[in-house]
Parts: structure tokens; C-alpha cells; sequence
């Protein structure tokens, strides 16, 4: 079973983690280099990467001719996807395993950002058994 795991971050989170102060910032990014190589190493990691700021981002739509046509930035929203980890796991609780252990990823001046949350989505392979 394949399943995204979302990390979201707040409108102004991208700017709020450039502050945080270095320890913080080299102990947070070596916490994903390990639970990455974990997860690689046990076979469970299918793809993860980190995503821009959101002031980098872009929607696009077709024109009347089919040609692009993009908007500024992305419309105001409270949180924006910054991060994702794809994984194939053999049930949907270790997919919620994996998630609680991303979410304890250190943060400045606390063990574990206990603010993180972490999206769990299944991947569909598929069309939906309903619609076969």
C-alpha cells in the first residue's frame, strides 16, 4: 500500500524557519536526512522532497487557446504543503507510525515540534472498486 505523507507548513512558515536559530535548524535537517535513510534502507521509501516557499508557487490554467496561463502566487490560504514523503508500507497503521515519528522532528528550543502535524493520504493505484 502506498501512501503520501504531507508535512504542511503555516503562510509564514518558510520565514519563520530561516530564523530559527542554527543548532535548531542543522539538528531539524539532520532529523529528515535520518528518517529518510531509514526509510530507505528498510525498503519503505518510495520518493520525499522538500517544496519551495510558497511565494515561489504558481497556478496555471489553460487558455482559450490551450496555451498556459499562470496567476501570481498562490491564493492566501493558512497553510501550504511544504514537504513530502511517499512510502509503501504493508498496512495503513505503519503509515501512521512513520508519520507520528516524522512529527517529533526537533524545532527550535523544544525536543519535538509538537505543532507538526502530518497529513496520511493513500495513494490510489487505480479506479475505485465502485467505479470498475
Amino acid at each position: 500500500m502506498k501512501f503520501m505523507l504531507m508535512m504542511n507548513s503555516p503562510r509564514d512558515g518558510y520565514e519563520q524557519y530561516m530564523r530559527w536559530p542554527k543548532e535548531a535548524l542543522q539538528a531539524n535537517t539532520a532529523f529528515m536526512i535520518q528518517i529518510s535513510a531509514k526509510l530507505k534502507a528498510s525498503g519503505e521509501l518510495v520518493s520525499t522532497e522538500g517544496l519551495a516557499a510558497p511565494t515561489q508557487a504558481k497556478l496555471v490554467r489553460a487558455g482559450k487557446d490551450g496555451k498556459p496561463i499562470t496567476d501570481g502566487v498562490f491564493p492566501e490560504s493558512k497553510e501550504y504543503l511544504a514537504g513530502y514523503w511517499i512510502v509503501d508500507v504493508e498496512s495503513p497503521e505503519r503509515a501512521d507510525a512513520i508519520a507520528a515519528e516524522i512529527s517529533t522532528a526537533p524545532g527550535p528550543g523544544i525536543k519535538g515540534m509538537k505543532a507538526l502535524e502530518v497529513e496520511v493520504r493513500e495513494l490510489m493505484s487505480g479506479r475505485p472498486k465502485e467505479l470498475r
